[in-house]
This record gives structure tokens, sequence and C-alpha cells, in this order.
């Protein structure tokens, strides 16, 4: 039976946050829609007469769906090339879900999706749908399947890991502790993130290693993910004086990159995942997306996402979006 006009207007509304949970779950937007999609075929296949709460019952669905995924991402990702990194999100793209509460925009800032990457499967849902989108535990062991006490433990197990994993970065094993920009206002995070991005291009673009050391704090790491299809190295930067070297290096103009990137990229200052980044774009495609994690003492890591499959939600994004002019134009 075909799903009536009413089931897929109770299934559009529902994407959004469907898309939302996904993305912080999986790291990946193109997984995340591809979940998101199944979701729906299941949706469109069901007999929706008998289900009393459509919402609980679609994130069952969903949340079962990417756990199967992140269980075959794990071996997958056993073999990526290189560094693995989770996909950006540029500002406003509705996939970055709610951002009322810190918590909320913790949840899908780009240090802690990676933070996330240690956790098991259950261990990264339960912690998804709790402090991201505050479902009770009882809500949780029926979306599971566990009962509400394992759902208590695995997610104050789940803070846990995440906890360490700050304070591990804090004292110098990796940057990860910064929170996502949010001020009093949008406007105020926007404005915060865009100050830093200048700054940062202003010492990238000075030929000059001492502007970036004074930006960078002293155990700042710089990490790249070009996914075998874009050079990037295997291993990440270490200390401020590498990190300062090796981004110099990267902003220094030369006819070998501009041919590598199909011409000369523009740099924009913008936010994704809710830090400051720096946006590299080539006659409208997204090439690059730099995110930058700002602490009070400086920027503590620089992460680049280079690998071009994981570039296309935001360049269909920044097609459809006016991010203004480029802060650096023709940068190599």
């Amino acid at each position: 039976m075909p799903p009536t006009l009413s089931d897929v207007d109770r299934f559009e509304t529902a994407r959004p946050r469907l898309q939302a949970v996904a993305y912080r779950m999986l790291g990946s937007a193109s997984e995340a829609e591809d979940a998101v999609q199944e979701t729906y075929l299941r949706w469109q296949a069901a007999d929706t007469g008998h289900i009393e709460v459509p919402e609980a019952w679609l994130t069952k669905v969903l949340t079962n769906l990417c756990l199967n995924q992140l269980t075959s991402a794990r071996a997958r990702r056993e073999t990526y090339v290189g560094q693995w990194l989770p996909e950006p999100l540029l500002e406003g793209d509705p996939m970055l879900g709610p951002a009322e509460t810190a918590e909320q925009r913790e949840s899908v800032s780009y240090a802690v999706l990676i933070l996330l990457e240690r956790l098991s499967p259950n261990e990264r849902a339960v912690y998804v749908l709790r402090e991201a989108f505050a479902h009770s535990h009882r809500e949780i062991a029926e979306i599971l399947n566990i009962s509400e006490a394992s759902s208590q433990q695995i997610f104050h197990r789940a803070k846990k890991h995440v906890a360490l994993g700050r304070a591990e970065a804090a004292f110098g094993e990796g940057a990860g502790g910064g929170e996502a920009l949010s001020g009093d206002t949008q406007e105020t995070g926007r404005a915060a993130a865009r100050r830093i991005v200048e700054e940062f291009l202003a010492a990238a673009t000075s030929g000059e290693t001492q502007p970036l050391i004074r930006l960078l704090t002293s155990d700042a790491i710089a990490v790249g993910d070009g996914g075998g299809k874009v050079p990037a190295r295997s291993s990440a930067f270490e200390g401020a004086v590498a990190v300062a070297k090796f981004i110099r290096g990267l902003f220094k103009p030369a006819p070998a990159k501009r041919d590598l990137l199909g011409g000369s990229p523009d740099l924009y200052a913008t936010t994704a995942n809710g830090g400051p980044a720096v946006v590299a774009v080539v006659d409208g495609r997204v090439i690059g997306v730099i995110c930058l994690e700002w602490t009070g003492d400086g920027v503590a890591a620089v992460r680049s996402q280079v690998n071009p499959d994981k570039l296309e939600r935001a360049t269909r994004y920044w097609t459809a979006s006016d991010f203004g002019s480029p802060v650096v134009a023709q940068a190599l």
C-alpha cells in the first residue's frame, strides 16, 4: 500500500531531526543521508496506522540502522588511507540540528565528533540521544532494547570516555578540549569566528612562522584527511613550531599547487560544526575546509578536510548560500 500524503508529511517533518541524529552518530553527512533514506523506505513499507508514536518509531529504526553502519564503518576505517576525520558541516546547514543548549552545540563540534569515534556503537548512540536530544533513559532503553539501568550505565561510561579524551588533549596529547563558539548570540559567535579566521589567515599568508607560533598553543596539532585522493600526511604535526612550519608551507603560492587544485582558491571565513573555519573554494567548488579549534590560549588544532568525497554536501550548500566575500582572494 503506497504511503498517504499524511504519512509523507509526517516523515518530512521529522527528516531534519533524523538527519541531525544520524550525523552525530556517524560523523558522515553522506552516510547520514543514506540512513535517513533507508528509514523512509521502511516507513513507506510499515503499517503506519498501527504506529502510535511516529517520532519514536522513526528514531528507533534510524538508530538501529546507524548502529549497523557504525559496526561496519569500524572495519572500513581500519583500511582507510591516512587520517580519518568527520565530514564538516558549514554554518547554517540544517543537518547541524538543534543548538539551543551548550550540550547540543558541543555534541556536533568537530573535536567531540572525533572523540566519539573512540566509543562503542552503543555508547555513541546513548550519548547522542541523551546529550544532544535529551531523550530520557526510559526512551533510550526502548529504542535500543536494553534496560533503563543499562542506558544510565552506558551513558555515564560514554561521558567518562569523552571527558577523558578532553583531559588528555588538555595535557598535550592532541587538541580536543575547545568548545564550539556560541557567545551570547549566534551573531556574536560568527563575529568571533571571523576574527579568529582572519587572524589565522593573516599569519598563514605572511610567509613567516613567528606570527603563526604566537597564534598557536604550544601543544597545537595539525592533521588532514585526504582519503588517499588528495595528498595529506598520514600522521599529525605536533607542537607550535612544527605546525607553524607546515601551515607556512601549505599557504605558500606555487604553480604546482594551482595545477593540483584546479586553480587558485579563494579563502573564506565562516564556521563549521560551530567553530571557526576556513573554506577554500575554486570556481564554486569547495576543495577544503580547515576547522580551527580555538581555546583561550590560542588555536589548539588545525584539522583539514580535503577528501573530495567528504566535501560534496559542503559544495552543494555553498553554492545555494551566500557566504559573502573571501578574506583572501586567489590565495595560491
